[in-house]
């Protein structure tokens, strides 16, 4: 369920022609502002983490992230611009990103390096699942092209899912 009820049409000055119909646009709009507004999220945290990462992997886990944080960043033109090439608009400000991210912040003082990449492993995979979520949205109207966008992205955060696993494995002793 999103959070936002409605996406109003583009003003007239902003409206990029498309052959999408206007249910779509709104649809399609409404599901990547969500993706974008997770996008931010996940790239403020994961940097959060990165800032403040300790221990004994910190070169290891600093690295990471910060390649990590560049990834998911690259990421948010992308999604921004794919709206508006179909007549949406996007967001345009904090406030708008926290009232539609899914992703929760993270503000505690200290957090265990272990416990970082776990929150993020879980982050990235639940913003794999809203991808496919809003891929199935973009094939329902024919949106080859945020779908294609997409599947891209699913796999980049696969990727560092993986990647997250396997480092927060590593930082277990249990191997849990």
């Amino acid at each position: 369920m999103s959070k936002v009820t409605a996406i109003k049409r583009a003003p007239s000055n902003l409206d990029t022609p498309t052959d999408l119909d206007p249910k779509a646009v709104a649809e399609i709009s409404r599901a990547l502002n969500g993706l974008l507004a997770d996008a931010f999220a996940l790239y403020l945290k994961t940097k959060n983490f990165h800032w403040h990462v300790s221990g004994p992997h910190f070169r290891d886990y600093h690295l990471m992230l910060d390649e990590h944080g560049e990834a998911i960043f690259a990421t948010t033109d992308e999604l921004a611009e794919r709206v508006r090439k179909i007549g949406g608009t996007t967001l345009r400000s904090i406030s708008q990103i926290s009232k539609l991210q899914s992703i929760a912040d993270n503000n505690e003082d200290f957090v265990d390096p272990a416990d970082m990449l776990r929150e993020l492993m879980t982050d990235n995979k639940t913003v794999a699942a809203a991808m496919r979520k809003a891929h199935k949205i973009c094939d329902e109207h024919d949106d080859v092209a945020s779908a294609s966008l997409l599947e891209n992205f699913i796999d980049a955060t696969e990727r560092r899912t993986w990647f997250l696993f396997e480092a927060a494995r590593n930082a277990d002793p249990s191997g849990h």
